[in-house]
């Protein structure tokens, strides 16, 4: 099924409109499978976006998708691998361009 941006598929339903968010990630996220474990999640939210390491320690996470499932994501995020030990998350709405929208959940 084909989706325009706004959220009206070409059938005529409307789906839940999607929103783009970036978190940071503080604590212990590197080097503990926290990006395999944030992707894993995206990926059975049905979101798109990326996770990666930051210099500074922290992980970014870029996700694009409908709010209801980003504000499940966070909870998800909080909570991370079982190696890890979540701090803080900072939480930033973010716009993109049309062709800015990642096609998938990919890490790096």
């Amino acid at each position: 099924m084909s989706t325009n941006y706004s959220g009206c598929t070409r059938s005529g339903h409307v789906e839940a409109a999607v929103i783009s968010r970036k978190y940071f990630v503080a604590g212990r996220v590197q080097g503990v499978f926290y990006r395999a474990t944030a992707a894993r999640h995206a990926r059975e939210l049905m979101i798109r976006g990326y996770a990666r390491n930051l210099p500074d320690g922290r992980v970014e996470v870029l996700a694009f998708g409908p709010e209801a499932a980003l504000d499940e994501l966070v909870k998800r995020l909080w909570i991370g691998s079982s190696a890890s030990k979540v701090t803080s998350v900072e939480v930033a709405d973010v716009m993109l361009a049309h062709a800015e929208i990642p096609t998938d959940f990919i890490t790096g």
